[in-house]
């Protein structure tokens, strides 16, 4: 009997450097959801892959020396090897300067053209380099980029434009009678209610003012524009040809079942993506789930501040398996995610290394002193008492897997997660329910020990079966120590499936050690002193001025000489959002250096009548000294956090340049301490 398919995709990955975890995030979530649908039976195919065209490219490989096409085959090659690293099991890792896509796309352009959907014409408009963007003065948000916040230029060129309102109201209306096809529902809101409904404009879909991009062949000064060329992808790696020519797998495998992409590039997913297929004729995708982010303490990472984080030195020092659980277990599923060192070290120890790893070898070594390894149940007749325990055991297990399927149909991996951790944890609770230790010493107890041991060796495989798609090696790890093998899910609802008589290794390995939290922190503080030098480094070489931010004076042009600073924006808020917040002036009134880091202050703030702590990441551009009779500006009803084992009240607003350098924010006229800032 042939499987059905299954076919789900990542965004791919933008060349211009190397990914941080943030990026690495959804690459794993998707490799659990394809891991678990072929495990449920599924003919899974999981193409992932780079975008590799854009005047961004262009730049960075001038400021290399090297050729674009080096340039990108240097980052691909990054980019492809962490996957790997994350053991992630991609069946067609795509590039968009792969020859048969490079063609395809032309061929895609050529016959939207052919048909009228994209004609000649010349934009005049505000620019985002980084987004590649053109954007109307309406359209601006505060003057910048409305998705990234950056700074925009007026720019005009002849281009080539895509008649999108043509297409328009037959996507709102399969959006309406379609609720799977945007999720979550927050996202398909924000696509209807900012964009759609509010009437699309035509979409510039090439470029003259760069080369590096695939030649629009009828017309070779333009470059067909990169999301274009870079939604394609998911038709092109499978074999789609504009000329009918498509190949038996790409109609085996169209429309794809999922397309799993950032929150961040969810309306060229849910906008242009569907449009440009309504143009071609194709179906469209089945469901595109845009997730959330992962922060560094809840805010954006900066290797001039040293707290990027990348799964490379995270897998060196924390082993494959606990990164990806940490990255599936700590997303939330509408709601950005955070991470830190510490964070990773907490789970690690809470769940790898007591929750799981102890149970797995205290079994095994359980069943080596009291029966030589060898696991059999006994059938003894159970008391009423021993009855419910063992019942309530299996049937948490064996009811497991359909918690865990419901979980991942919707797409709540982080649930799904807990829910298997659910069956280890009951496991736990087991042997402190029956005390096999308390067993041992009665022999006519053994046969009741026995059946003990093999209660919690079946759990522990069934458990281990479900792990798979999310920590594959450890998965494998468990069933190798146990004897046995992964089970195939349609058989994890069964209770008592291991082979009796079967003999677990009589060399436990542990799974998870538990880590030294003072190494943690070494480690981290070894790899931000290296992330800082390189960054200063870089700006000295670029001829920036490293060190304390300069206090500018109100007066006269602030900005002159100085680089324009760019930053990724974060989700819209409302007034009364903003209102909840309150900033009033403070006054430093002592400050000292937190002990044991290299990073954070520790200063006195008076505000009004009260003096509040507060600790800053700002050693690196300010000393104690200097702090101390400074008026700046507080948010005051911060939740109180501790810092490197100090407490802080609040927090010091600071402006960052483009190379990290933070200066303080103050009042441009004298105000007393515990002014209001509004």
């Amino acid at each position: 009997m042939s499987k059905t398919p299954y076919y789900i995709t990542t965004a791919i990955a933008y060349t211009s450097g190397k990914p941080h975890i943030g990026n690495n995030y959804e690459i794993v979530m998707a490799d659990a959801i394809a891991r678990f649908k072929r495990r449920q039976g599924y003919d899974v195919f999981f193409q992932t892959g780079t975008d590799e065209h854009g005047q961004k490219i262009e730049l960075k490989a001038q400021e290399a020396g090297i050729t674009p096409q080096e340039f990108v085959d240097n980052v691909a090659g990054i980019i492809r090897g962490l996957c790997d690293q994350l053991n992630v099991s991609y069946d067609k890792f795509i590039r968009t300067t792969d020859k048969p896509h490079e063609k395809q796309v032309q061929k895609i352009f050529k016959r939207l053209y052919d048909q009228g959907d994209i004609y000649k014409g010349a934009y005049e408009g505000m620019y985002c380099t980084p987004c590649e963007s053109f954007w109307t003065e309406s359209q601006l948000v505060d003057g910048k980029c409305p998705d990234c916040g950056r700074e925009v230029k007026p720019a005009k060129e002849e281009a080539y434009f895509f008649r999108m309102s043509k297409y328009a109201d037959r996507l709102i209306e399969h959006i309406n009678t379609h609720p799977e096809f945007i999720q979550p529902v927050s996202r398909k809101n924000e696509m209807m209610n900012n964009f759609l409904l509010p009437g699309l404009q035509d979409l510039c879909v090439s470029r003259t003012s760069f080369k590096w991009g695939i030649p629009v062949d009828f017309d070779e000064k333009h470059v067909v524009y990169v999301w274009l060329d870079a939604l394609s992808n998911y038709i092109t790696g499978i074999g789609y040809d504009a000329d009918g020519e498509s190949t038996e797998q790409y109609k085996k495998l169209w429309p794809a079942d999922l397309h799993l992409i950032g929150k961040d590039i969810i309306r060229f997913h849910t906008i242009y993506w569907p449009i440009f297929l309504m143009a071609l004729g194709e179906p469209l995708p089945k469901q595109i789930f845009g997730h959330p982010w992962l922060m560094m303490n809840g805010g954006k990472m900066s290797k001039s501040k040293g707290n990027v984080i990348y799964v490379d030195d995270l897998i060196d020092f924390f082993g494959v398996d606990a990164v990806r659980y940490y990255m599936i277990h700590e997303m939330p599923y509408d709601n950005d995610g955070n991470a830190t060192w510490e964070l990773i070290a907490e789970r690690a120890n809470s769940d790898l290394a007591n929750t799981l790893g102890n149970l797995v070898n205290r079994t095994i070594s359980m069943s080596n002193k009291y029966f030589g390894g060898v696991v059999e149940d006994k059938g003894v007749q159970l008391t009423p008492e021993d009855s419910v325990i063992d019942e309530d055991l299996k049937k948490t297990v064996t009811g497991t897997y359909s918690k865990v399927a419901e979980k991942m149909e919707s797409l709540r991996i982080a649930d799904a997660l807990t829910e298997i951790f659910g069956i280890f944890k009951r496991c736990n609770k087991y042997i402190d329910e029956t005390e096999p230790w308390v067993l041992a010493k009665d022999e006519a107890k053994s046969d009741r020990l026995a059946t003990v041991m093999y209660n919690l060796v079946e759990g522990i495989t069934i458990g281990a079966s479900l792990l798979e798609p999310y920590m594959p090696e450890t998965a494998e790890k468990i069933v190798a120590q146990l004897n046995t093998s992964l089970r195939d899910f349609d058989r994890l609802e069964e209770f008592g499936l291991y082979p009796g008589g079967n003999k677990v290794t009589d060399k436990p390995q542990i799974l998870f050690a538990r880590l030294d939290m003072k190494e943690v922190e070494k480690r981290e503080d070894e790899l931000a002193a290296a992330m800082i030098a390189a960054a200063e480094k870089e700006a000295a070489n670029g001829s920036f001025e490293t060190g304390k931010a300069a206090e500018t004076s109100s007066e006269g042009p602030a900005s002159e000489g100085q680089t324009p600073v760019d930053i990724e924006a974060k989700p819209e808020i409302t007034y009364e959002d903003f209102a909840r917040l309150q900033f009033q002036v403070g006054e430093i009134i002592a400050c000292e250096a937190v002990p044991k880091s290299k990073k954070l202050l520790c200063s006195q703030v008076k505000i009004g009548s009260q003096v509040r702590q507060i600790v800053s990441g700002i050693k690196a551009h300010y000393t104690p000294e200097e702090m101390v009779g400074k008026k700046v500006m507080v948010l005051v009803n911060l939740k109180p956090a501790t810092l490197a084992g100090v407490v802080s009240e609040g927090m010091l607003l600071c402006a960052e340049d483009a190379h990290g350098n933070l200066a303080l924010m103050t009042a441009e006229k004298p105000m007393p301490s515990g002014a209001e800032i509004c």
